[in-house]
């Protein structure tokens, strides 16, 4: 690659928004998720779902970008161990959402109650900024948790999001500085929040479409997937389980 440093980061900026969109694209949970907040709550409940992913994958993206071995090498110690939390946390938003009663918040009034809290405890000076329609995400907030830990505990992309970044840094002659770090990690970050508005703006549109019936089948099958997601990890986590046990009696003969 170009020693030139303008290429270098032009790089690194395209490849990490590529890189940000093709981690969040594949059919997995918190895509599960962000449709059915965005059904039952519009735009701006999707993107909080969807924030919640990009900050799991900013978090994994800058421990891999800057090398932190140690945290990855717990991460690989405890793999048993986050597939089975994971497989706990799928299996109880699946049993929520599968016998939830579907329901279409009335986001309008939600937002302008949860807002007027805001500016009485805001200073004056920055209440201008409120005209920035970002802080609509706040009466959603709670959302963010749930998808953060959804990503931190998926293994699979963990690992995968290291592998990314391990051949990147190792064309371009590894992440030496920095500044490159800072930017591949941001970047993927981008790529994967343009990735959750636009699935948002996207399932927005037709919310209004869908009736009590039709929400209830897609609550179902939201949580019927989350319940399938979470079998597939609780099964991993045995099988690593009896591969451990199948290790130690080999040892100890």
């Amino acid at each position: 690659m170009s020693g030139d440093p303008v290429f270098s980061f032009v790089y690194l900026i395209l490849t990490g928004l590529v890189v940000g969109v093709l981690i969040a694209a594949p059919v997995g949970p918190v895509n599960v998720v962000c449709i059915q907040r965005t059904l039952e709550r519009g735009f701006w409940g999707g993107f909080a779902a969807g924030l919640g992913a990009v900050l799991a994958d900013g978090l994994i993206a800058t421990v891999a970008a800057f090398g932190v071995t140690a945290i990855s090498g717990m991460m690989e110690d405890h793999k048993n161990k986050l597939r089975l939390i994971g497989a706990a946390v799928m299996i109880v938003f699946g049993l929520r959402l599968l016998f939830a009663e579907p329901k279409v918040v009335d986001t309008a009034r939600m937002n302008i109650f949860r807002l007027r809290r805001i500016v009485e405890l805001m200073p004056w000076f920055l209440r201008p900024t409120l005209r920035l329609g970002i802080w609509r995400v706040v009466p959603h907030i709670a959302i963010i948790p749930q998808t953060f830990f959804l990503t931190i505990t998926n293994l699979g992309a963990i690992l995968g999001l290291f592998a990314i970044i391990g051949g990147i840094g190792s064309m371009t002659s590894g992440l030496n500085q920095t500044s490159h770090a800072l930017t591949l990690v941001a970047s993927i970050m981008s790529g994967s929040m343009l990735w959750w508005s636009g699935l948002s703006g996207l399932i927005s549109r037709i919310r209004h479409k869908l009736n009590h019936n039709r929400l209830r089948m897609i609550n179902q099958a939201a949580g019927g997937l989350l319940l399938v997601f979470g079998a597939v990890l609780f099964f991993q986590f045995t099988y690593g389980l009896l591969d451990y046990y199948q290790g130690q009696a080999s040892v100890a003969r």
